[in-house]
């Protein structure tokens, strides 16, 4: 597995140049990828031009969010749904095999069921488009309460009820966006990665959690930096099961953006680098993500 670095998951941005100079000025061996962004230059000036950063720069695509609402009237959707096989095949040309999103756990459009089927069919669709050019759709839940409140209607908040979902929608690239923090804040346990079919874990994301607040009453400052003190969660355990599972894919750190005391994205980037950097040795693990002993041993 490597270090992927997600702008938008520290609520910073730039031009492609800037995110890539941030990545590797601080030992991330991977980013996410502008999607859309990527594919428009790749059709109006050519794939070569378009890839000529990455490339020069040697760093991996973990993965790119999906450019749009899926939760829109059909008119939309369907809209949005045929740019959909054109960026999949680009985001395939440059190596990013991964696209992810992450559900509402609660809303005022529809009761539980109905909004069920309704996420089963455009998961479906999403994925029929994704596949021909091998892309993995990895969907994350939400499970603080605070999401929650004051909404007509519930929906998925844990991962029993999203690995149902994923089985509902039968697609052999539908997977999982495995959040650390989530998975603990649902009441399930790191060890429960281990239980996961091999090959279902498309990314994972991971954050603190602070041990004194009860999980009812986290909000939306509780996602803190791996590794902080008087944290629940064992991070750099979560990264140990992960190369003993066998996972090879990006780890990004997602924590809540107020947690920053500077907005200047090299600050935002050398703390988030400097935490993940952390709780990877302490999980024994290698700069490509293999656990030393085994790679001593071998």
């Amino acid at each position: 597995m490597f270090k992927n670095l997600s702008p938008a998951a520290l609520g910073i941005s730039g031009h492609q140049s800037e995110i890539i100079e941030l990545a590797l000025t601080y030992g991330f061996t991977g980013m996410d990828l502008e999607v859309d962004d990527f594919a428009t230059r790749a059709k109006h000036r050519g794939m070569p031009y378009a890839r000529r950063l990455i490339d020069s720069a040697k760093i991996r695509l973990g993965r790119f969010v999906i450019p749009f609402d899926w939760d829109s009237d059909d008119e939309s959707f369907n809209r949005s749904m045929e740019n959909l096989p054109e960026y999949a095949r680009a985001a395939a040309e440059v190596g990013c095999t991964r696209c992810v999103a992450t559900l509402v756990p609660a809303d005022d459009k529809r009761p539980y069921h109905e909004n069920f089927e309704f996420h089963r069919r455009r998961f479906a669709e999403i994925c029929e488009a994704l596949q021909p050019a091998g892309i993995w759709f990895g969907v994350a839940f939400q499970a603080a309460d605070y999401l929650r409140k004051d909404r007509a209607f519930q929906f998925i908040h844990d991962l029993d009820a999203l690995t149902l979902l994923m089985n509902m929608v039968d697609a052999p690239n539908m997977g999982l966006l495995l959040d650390a923090w989530d998975l603990v804040a649902c009441g399930g346990s790191v060890d429960t990665i281990r239980n996961l079919p091999l090959g279902q874990i498309v990314a994972v994301q991971v954050a603190e959690m602070p041990a004194d607040v009860p999980l009812t009453e986290l909000d939306e400052n509780s996602r803190l930096l791996p590794g902080a003190e008087n944290g629940r969660i064992d991070i750099a355990h979560v990264l140990t099961v992960l190369a003993e599972f066998g996972y090879n894919g990006p780890v990004t750190v997602k924590p809540s953006r107020g947690i920053f005391r500077s907005r200047r994205r090299d600050v935002v980037v050398k703390q988030t680098a400097e935490a993940l950097d952390k709780v990877w040795r302490a999980a024994g693990l290698t700069p490509e993500g293999k656990l030393a002993a085994v790679m001593n041993a071998e």
